[in-house]
């Protein structure tokens, strides 16, 4: 991968000094400014950046959907300033929301983008044929789109993009909002591109630990190209800088806390048993400075990762600011019965006509703990979710919230919950203040209490500078925390959140879970949906679901050790949920 030279007809992709600027009012959006990259064929690149560092404006223009303001693009030899149309018949360009008809069959589907793409009818059996097996869709072609699950709706999107066999496969974010076995097989079908067909991927992705599984990656922020090359380049560059802590004396969540405020700690992230941090400098710092005080905390040297990188580079462009904590605005007192359980589940049922989303299950939920629901797309988590809220009633079964059966008070225990949907409930419409009030409005909120919270919402969110400004046009993370401004406005006892950090870049997540975590501490009880198994950890207790049932439920550490093997003496959450729903399918065969 190269930026300087003259065109090589192998060359599949030729970005060469690329700038596009947006306007949105009087202000103007450098979006890309001065990108420079080549790509050759038959390997996977990833784009990796947060949010705003011009990865889809870069991935629509090399699709010749955008036309850039300066430079040059040429794909597969094709100028994309004179030939955009060219380049879209010869190229797969699969975008963040692919445009299913989910009143449409899965067949049907196939066939509206065969029709699209101008293939013909002849030649579409065969490549079916390719396809199905490829995807896993072969028995679900009757299906219509709109009742597949999240992954499988993924792998239609792709198959649809590939009915003509493209050279080159743009891919925006193809794997977000996926469980960690529809993400798996994602990459599979990628990769069987790459080694069997000779595709070059090009793909942006949220998730950091797919970069290791590119052969190349290239690194973007604020419209720039930070650096470019192998992922384990990277990780070589901050060798002797990651370390893991551990503590039996103190929660997770609060050894975190803690190192995340120590002095020459760039990064604290929990990981496994105890908390993975990346220091500013390759001597390893005093165990005693970085925790006064706790005798029995250990620490230990860890082979680099991407993400350690990524996250250096970037508090190297941005700067290491204090990591946000949260105050509530208000005493959470105690909830809950007299074993402090504020969540009760027992034998709950619910189903649609003869389908049943959710069959029998049962779990407890205590105060001030942050319970994890996880599961594979389709397993009626948020089914489950919408019937906690009182959206939704249980078909059979109890459920009590916050001291409240929601068969006869959903109201009064509605009141108590704040819910953060997976799809941010803003209004795209309305600025930041407006929202804000919209919502307050909704739980009840007036006069001197609502203008009291309001303020309260714009200073602990660093939302003030986008007072005025609408919500569609803030970054996806300063979205984020106004939708759980929106849920926090009334000061709920329960905070529901379904996937709240789908899409959302590395920097932004760790903020996020920076704020939930000082939510806990004060006392409120999070219940949590989530398809980043590393963020599973940051979870007091869990469940994982499959089809309706619940699979098993206890800690991270008691998921993980049911997979302790000899070959396999450090499960991860990951391979803990792979390994579950593998034995559910191979118990239901």
């Amino acid at each position: 991968m190269s930026a300087t030279g003259t065109d090589n007809p192998d060359t599949t992709l030729i970005i060469e000094h690329v700038s596009k600027r947006f306007f949105a009012g009087k202000r103007t959006i450098q979006a890309l400014d001065g990108v420079n990259f080549h790509l050759g064929p038959g390997k996977v690149t990833g784009l990796i950046g947060p949010d705003g560092a011009g990865k889809t404006t870069l991935l629509r223009l090399a699709a010749g959907l955008l036309k850039a303001d300066d430079g040059r693009i040429r794909v597969l030899g094709i100028d994309a300033a004179e030939s955009p149309l060219e380049i879209q018949r010869s190229i797969g360009y699969m975008p963040q929301r692919f445009g299913l008809y989910e009143d449409l069959t899965v067949q049907e589907n196939l066939d509206l983008y065969a029709d699209l793409q101008g293939l013909p009818v002849s030649e579409r059996s065969e490549r079916y044929a390719e396809l199905m097996p490829m995807t896993g869709l072969g028995p679900f072609t009757k299906r219509y789109a709109g009742a597949l699950s999240g992954g499988m709706k993924q792998k239609l999107g792709l198959a649809c993009t590939l009915v003509r066999p493209p050279r080159l496969l743009l891919l925006d974010e193809p794997t977000v909002g996926v469980d960690p076995v529809s993400r798996r097989e994602l990459w599979a079908i990628v990769y069987r591109l790459v080694e069997k067909e000779g595709v070059t991927v090009l793909l942006s992705t949220a998730y950091l630990d797919e970069a290791e599984r590119c052969h190349q990656v290239i690194l973007m922020h604020q419209g720039r190209v930070l650096g470019e090359g192998p992922p384990n380049m990277f990780s070589s560059r901050v060798a002797g800088r990651s370390f893991q802590v551990t503590d039996p004396d103190v929660n997770k969540r609060s050894l975190q806390g803690r190192l995340n405020r120590a002095a020459g700690v760039l990064d604290a992230i929990i990981q496994g048993e105890g908390v993975r941090i990346v220091t500013d400098g390759a001597s390893p710092p005093a165990l005693e400075r970085l925790l006064p005080g706790q005798p029995n905390a250990r620490m230990e040297a860890m082979p680099p990762r991407f993400e350690d990188a990524f996250i250096v580079r970037l508090r190297e462009q941005t700067g290491h600011a204090p990591h946000p904590t949260l105050n509530t605005g208000t005493v959470i007192s105690p909830l809950g019965d007299e074993n402090g359980e504020v969540i009760t589940v027992h034998d709950v049922k619910r189903y649609f006509g003869d389908f049943y989303a959710v069959k029998g299950i049962s779990f407890t939920v205590r105060h001030g703990e942050v319970f994890g629901l996880l599961g594979a797309n389709g397993a009626g988590k948020s089914t489950t979710f919408r019937m906690l809220c009182g959206l939704l009633p249980a078909s059979e079964g109890t459920l009590r919230v916050a001291g409240q059966d929601l068969l006869r008070a959903a109201a009064r225990a509605r009141s108590r919950i704040g819910y953060m949907a997976q799809r941010f409930s803003l209004y795209a419409d309305l600025s930041v203040k407006e929202n804000l009030r919209f919502f307050s409005s909704a739980y009840g909120l007036h006069g001197k209490k609502q203008r009291a919270r309001m303020d309260w919402a714009l200073q602990e969110f660093e939302l003030t500078p986008f007072a005025n400004a609408t919500s569609r046009d803030l970054p996806l993370g300063f979205r984020q925390r106004l939708a759980l401004a929106a849920a926090l406005m009334h000061a709920p006892d329960i905070l529901f959140l379904d996937e709240p950090t789908s899409g959302v870049d590395p920097l932004a997540r760790r903020e996020f879970w920076h704020r939930i975590s000082a939510l806990s501490e004060q006392g409120v009880t999070v219940l949590v949906t989530t398809h980043f198994m590393e963020e599973a950890e940051y979870c007091d207790r869990l469940v994982m679901m499959a089809e309706g049932e619940i699979l098993a439920q206890g800690t991270p550490e008691e998921m993980k050790a049911r997979f302790r093997t000899e070959d396999t003496p450090e499960p991860t959450l990951e391979d803990a949920f792979i390994g579950l729903i593998e034995a559910h399918e191979g118990a239901a065969s």
